[in-house]
């Protein structure tokens, strides 16, 4: 149970936050007091959380660069800005195509220019804001079988520490959130081709030989939004079990 109201009074914007490590983060993110909208396209998933926990969903296709863009700017300004939205497809570098490219980078890198861009005004503005960006592992250590995620999420990160670098002294803080292999519907979905021998490798891949759960990510990720850490920007938070420990 969640006792804490540290970000009562905040106003968050949350991408992908139906399932997986985004409804944890909407869950928390409102168990913390925010007032939170988040965008989903499963939109019977989403409707579902909003009216359990008070929050707003919204329907968005992050790759649609000026829909995303509007949805930010109708709907904020936001003190808290989470990029969460992301998808990973596994494929080996010669077998993916150029198509297959470019909706991997807007998913998961020009999605968070798009949404950045909208959020950072009224931030300015307010000479306050807290952007995290849920990176991965991935993009510090690569991605046998991932290259285009990796170069995505390793975009993301160079991406926001030069947010960080541009508005820091406007009171606003930018970091990263670097997951590692994360219980999850997805996760399991892709584990089915694999069975237990490559659960064994993602769980051997970590210092603490588990999987790691979406509220682990979500604590984290409060923390980041929250006053205690005003000090902290522009950084890369693995939530990862130590599988990118010395990177």
């Amino acid at each position: 149970m969640i006792s804490s109201r540290r970000l009562a009074g905040r106003r968050a914007f949350v991408t992908g936050g139906s399932k997986g490590i985004g409804a944890a983060i909407v869950r928390r993110l409102v168990a913390e007091g925010a007032s939170v909208v988040f965008s989903a396209q499963d939109m019977k998933m989403a409707d579902a959380l909003a009216a359990e926990i008070g929050a707003t969903a919204i329907r968005l296709d992050v790759t649609d660069l000026a829909a995303t863009h509007s949805a930010v700017t109708t709907s904020g300004p936001f003190d808290i800005l989470v990029n969460n939205a992301g998808q990973d497809q596994h494929a080996y570098f010669t077998n993916t195509t150029m198509d297959e490219w470019r909706h991997l980078l807007a998913v998961n890198l020009e999605a968070v220019f798009a949404t950045t861009h909208a959020a950072l005004p009224a931030m300015q503005a307010a000479r306050f804001g807290r952007i995290i960006n849920i990176g991965s592992e991935a993009g510090r250590l690569g991605s046998k079988g991932g290259a285009v995620y990796a170069a995505a999420k390793g975009g993301v990160i160079a991406f926001t520490r030069s947010i960080a670098r541009e508005n820091g002294r406007r009171g606003i803080t930018a970091n990263v959130i670097a997951p590692g292999p994360v219980d999850t519907p997805l996760l399991r979905k892709g584990l089915e081709s694999g069975g237990d021998k490559l659960l064994e490798a993602m769980k051997g891949a970590t210092l603490l030989y588990r999987l790691g759960t979406p509220d682990e990510v979500a604590a984290a990720l409060a923390f980041l939004a929250s006053d205690e850490a005003g000090f902290i920007t522009g950084e890369t938070l693995g939530v990862s079990g130590g599988m990118g420990c010395g990177a």
